[in-house]
């Protein structure tokens, strides 16, 4: 089967290396031969990074490079049996797009969105045959990242989606199963570890270096600032907007001025040279303080509390939202399991006593996490 890849991003040219390396023709466009040249150029230093680790030989590497085509033409992925967009997160961009583009494909021809956060079911709304759309989101890199998230929408075929997941597992990729809601299950899960330490520094309560270490002494790879850093605040700020607006503008996702701020200054991190630090970082004096045990508990319980929402609402099962948060988060365990460990009971309590404090709604306990601490 031929893959189409639409976008020569970031995530477009990672998702082109895996499915090439999976042994398929993948046929890459868009409208930008520049993007396209740096797409290429950028995957074949990828590859070489494999061989140099002896991970593949370079006869493989070359099979591999020789299985990728650029495109400058839509209609060059006609005979496409599967074509997955990567283009800007604008659901109008992408309804037209995929409007355009059926009329140019094999009838049976899938046809997916690697969206993070938008409507899989409103996109599918702009076909003539919604019933063969679905939604396939990578991690950033593709390359590395196993985990992959698949949202059909409200209109897709259940063979569809079978499909797709026997695919994406042929690829070497660890499939979970969402239903179409905002955010899906990791975009979902991960908002409070963002805005609950904001919310703790703005009140005073710890300084970021503090509230990072607090995270990280309790086994979180990296803590809420420096990872809102690395990943950028245009892409971490816009995501828990997206899923604020998708959830009627729940307070529980509502985002942080603060943030805001950071966004509209251009410090968005890592990749601007400024964010909440600055770069390049020197190394943090911050250790574990008498705080670091409550601030822990408080990221944590909403954490554990928004995991087991997503189980409880039915978006994904618990098996799913437990890999999605090792794989797609590299957190170090299930935050159910986790949050087993650590007592259901002493989480539900210190979210109750935050309602008493706040008497506000984003710190309301959800049923399916009353149920496991009953039981």
């Amino acid at each position: 089967m031929t893959v189409g890849i639409i976008g020569a991003g970031a995530m477009g040219s990672g998702m082109v290396q895996v499915a090439a390396t999976a042994g398929h023709e993948v046929r890459l466009y868009d409208i930008s031969r520049d993007a396209l040249n740096k797409a290429l150029e950028g995957i074949t230093q990828s590859i070489s990074k494999f061989v140099t680790k002896g991970a593949m030989t370079p006869e493989e590497a070359k099979a591999i490079e020789g299985r990728i085509y650029l495109c400058e033409k839509l209609e060059t992925l006609g005979d496409c049996g599967l074509i997955v967009e990567a283009v800007i997160e604008d659901i109008e961009v992408k309804k037209k797009l995929f409007s355009t583009l059926e009329a140019l494909v094999r009838d049976d021809a899938i046809l997916a969105t690697n969206t993070s956060s938008l409507s899989v079911t409103s996109i599918a709304s702009s076909l003539s045959k919604p019933e063969r759309f679905i939604g396939i989101h990578f991690f950033n890199p593709p390359v590395l990242m196993k985990l992959v998230e698949v949202i059909p929408a409200l209109q897709t075929a259940p063979h569809i989606t079978s499909a797709c997941c026997e695919i994406i597992s042929a690829w070497g990729k660890e499939v979970v199963l969402a239903r179409d809601t905002p955010g899906f299950i990791v975009n979902k899960v991960a908002r409070p570890y963002y805005s609950e330490a904001i919310r703790i520094l703005e009140e005073g309560i710890a300084e970021k270096e503090d509230i990072d270490a607090a995270m990280t002494a309790e086994g979180f790879r990296m803590g809420p600032f420096a990872l809102m850093d690395f990943i950028g605040h245009d892409v971490n700020y816009r995501v828990t907007e997206s899923v604020w607006k998708g959830y009627y503008y729940d307070p529980k996702y509502r985002p942080s001025f603060t943030q805001l701020r950071l966004l509209e200054a251009g410090w968005f991190g890592r990749k601007s040279g400024k964010g909440f630090y600055t770069y390049p970082m020197e190394a943090i004096a911050s250790a574990a303080t008498r705080s670091s045990g409550s601030i822990f508990l408080r990221i944590f319980s909403m954490l554990v509390n928004e995991a087991a929402d997503t189980v409880g609402t039915g978006i994904c099962t618990a098996e799913d939202v437990e890999k999605a948060v090792k794989l797609g988060l590299n957190y170090p365990e299930g935050l159910l399991t986790w949050g087993q460990k650590q007592g259901y009971g002493s989480l539900v309590k210190q979210l109750d006593d935050l309602y008493d404090t706040y008497h506000e709604e984003r710190y309301r306990v959800c049923r399916y996490l009353r149920q496991l601490d009953k039981n």
